[in-house]
């Protein structure tokens, strides 16, 4: 098979573009006799399920290319669908569901994924092999939060390296604060929870009385609760987290005593660009310390999809860069954030001290950017180029037409350059596509994400 990328980074010139690779493997199942189609749904405990169709060639053909076909796009599946049962429809299904059986198992290589996604369905995760009778239905549920701006509200974002706030009075942003805080290695819930408590504080003395509270943070939220969250990651004791963090905000609910929402960021960076822009069919991806995603769909709602696509498999090198929390290879985390910023600044030539935290690591890199210097450009070039063969990896699991770039990766000069790059790709390796790369506006960076969050619950109990 032909993965040869028109574009190469000259700092991380050994991508293999995940789009690239399942193209050709999909070219060959059509020029090869005997290739069927493989159905793979994925179901949840609450009766929604997605499906996603593909081919594979015949048994024996080539059934290592088959089963990395299959391995890495269910594997994108689990995190940007998400689901507990995954079962698989097609001639070699049984063999093909046995084997990742395996491999999700607890001493397999994906036994991190498996137990994410235990805790996030409180269900084991399977997988099986059926005949189309047993397929579910395509039964994805919307959220129906959001849009709504009328009233006093607050909004938070709740981010690795910051936290921010804003005050809002009918839709109009009436007050705005960031403050640096550094959640992830808190092992004590009370450094979160007084936090946030800070931040809701500063905004409420800005209003004439609270309304409602929106807010959106990296994780899993199902009704207000915890389900998995990086930013309590530092809370390691399973029982602590069952105590005092997985009912944080529904305690910050009746403390208030007012409509009160959260959601997962990525979710909220999508709502935000729908809500801004005016489009629908949108992808939002924020490359901050982690990548955040959501997706607005067709008809301009939330679904219950997870889109954590900082575990999806973006690059198929054997030997691709590692993700420190699953240990797998190639997973977008690598590419489209400051871990990824972190990972690069040395293959281009710019070595910073050991102890030097990845938020600084990027301020270093704008700030070389800003000089001039060659060696920054290199890295925001490496950044772009991925994230077109990126996008079009993403485009065959979400039907988008609008991909919004945000987040701290992308501010300044270096933005530009990251778009420039992946429209590139996109223009000469997949001219079919119809995709627009936009960043937000200057007012959106600043008040965007918070004005999506704040206008989350309804007044309407």
């Amino acid at each position: 098979m032909d993965v040869t990328p028109r574009h190469r980074s000259v700092i991380d010139p050994d991508l293999v573009p995940a789009s690239l690779w399942t193209r050709a493997y999909l070219r060959r199942c059509a020029a090869t006799a005997g290739s069927t189609q493989l159905t793979v749904a994925l179901s949840r405990p609450d009766g929604t399920a997605s499906r996603f169709r593909t081919q594979v060639l015949a048994a024996g053909v080539d059934d290592e290319a088959t089963y990395r076909h299959v391995e890495r796009s269910v594997k994108f599946l689990l995190w940007s669908r998400g689901g507990c049962d995954v079962l698989l429809c097609g001639p070699a299904a049984d063999g093909l569901a046995a084997k990742l059986a395996k491999e999700y198992a607890p001493a397999g290589r994906r036994a991190f994924d498996a137990d994410f996604f235990r805790q996030v369905f409180e269900a084991p995760l399977s997988f099986r092999g059926v005949s189309p009778a047993e397929l579910p239905a395509d039964t994805t549920s919307h959220v129906s939060l959001g849009r709504h701006l009328d009233g006093c509200r607050i909004g938070f974002d709740l981010g690795g390296s910051d936290r921010k706030c804003a005050a809002l009075i009918d839709g109009q942003v009436v007050f705005s604060e960031e403050v640096k805080w550094d959640p992830y290695f808190q092992s004590d819930p009370d450094y979160h929870l007084a936090g946030i408590r800070h931040s809701l504080g500063l905004a409420a003395r800005h209003l004439p009385r609270v309304d409602a509270i929106g807010g959106s943070s990296a994780g899993v939220y199902v009704n207000n609760k915890v389900r998995v969250a990086s930013l309590f990651r530092g809370v390691t004791d399973p029982a602590v987290f069952d105590a005092r963090v997985r009912n944080l905000f529904v305690d910050l609910a009746s403390e208030y005593g007012v409509p009160f929402e959260v959601l997962n960021d990525g979710d909220v960076t999508a709502l935000a660009a729908s809500m801004s822009l005016g489009r629908d069919a949108v992808l939002g991806v924020a490359m901050g310390t982690s990548v955040a995603a959501g997706y607005v769909d067709q008809a301009g709602n939330l679904t219950n999809w997870l889109s954590e696509l900082a575990f999806v498999p973006v690059d198929y090198r054997a030997d691709g860069p590692v993700d420190e929390w699953s240990g797998d290879h190639g997973c977008a985390v690598q590419y489209f954030s400051q871990q990824g910023v972190g990972r690069l600044l040395p293959l281009a030539g710019i070595d910073l001290p050991a102890a030097m935290r990845l938020p600084e690591r990027l301020e270093e890199l704008q700030r070389l950017m800003l000089a001039g210097d060659p060696r920054a450009r290199r890295v925001y070039e490496a950044v772009g180029i991925a994230l077109g063969y990126a996008a079009a990896h993403f485009a065959a699991f979400y039907d988008l037409s609008c991909l919004l770039i945000m987040g701290r990766v992308t501010s300044g000069q270096g933005g530009d350059i990251i778009i420039e790059h992946a429209n590139a790709v996109l223009r000469d390796e997949f001219p079919e596509l119809r995709i627009d790369l936009l960043v937000p506006s200057e007012k959106d960076k600043r008040h965007g994400q918070a004005v999506a969050a704040a206008s989350l619950p309804s007044l309407r109990r």
